[in-house]
């Protein structure tokens, strides 16, 4: 039950700082500006990606769209979320990892589903070395929970059995 209200709490808390944000970019920065939060290397931004990661998808007739941006992450979504509240055996690292996954992947599907787009705003460029797209919170939750899982399939890394002699 405690491992269950920390899962909730953590996809819950990562849907919340999302939509915060959004709120305060869709109400106070203006749709297609840019703005410096640190120099060049950190902007702000307010678009609308009406597709996936990086735009993907956006081009996609509204059925596909509706299919591959809506019923599958759902699906998937659920799916994960069952599989972190049921597998005891997931080191805690992992458990948030999955949650933020989850947290994140709920709050871009509640956009597509409430706007028909995703708001995103940050924008990274780090003179042409290291450059991203444009992304929001929800994004960071995602991409820090893969971090997070990959980070801890090195550290609890199973020994492998010894073959049979």
């Amino acid at each position: 039950m405690k491992r269950t209200l920390f899962i909730s709490f953590l996809v819950v808390f990562n849907i919340v700082i999302d939509q915060v944000s959004k709120f305060w970019v869709r109400a106070d920065v203006v749709p297609g500006s840019e703005g410096s939060i640190i120099g060049d290397w950190f902007t702000l931004h307010n678009v609308e990606n009406s597709g996936a990661f990086l735009g993907m998808g956006s081009d996609f007739n509204p059925t596909l769209k509706l299919i591959v941006l809506l019923i599958v992450p759902v699906i998937v979504l659920g799916y994960v979320l069952y599989y972190i509240i049921t597998n005891k055996q997931l080191d805690k690292l992992s458990v948030i990892g999955f949650a933020c996954i989850i947290g994140g992947g709920a709050a871009n599907v509640y956009d597509r589903i409430r706007y028909g787009s995703v708001t995103d705003f940050f924008h990274l460029d780090f003179g042409g070395i290291f450059r991203t797209g444009i992304f929001n919170v929800a994004d960071m939750s995602v991409t820090g929970g893969m971090i997070m899982i990959l980070v801890a399939s090195f550290l609890y890394k199973k020994p492998k059995p010894e073959a049979a002699k």
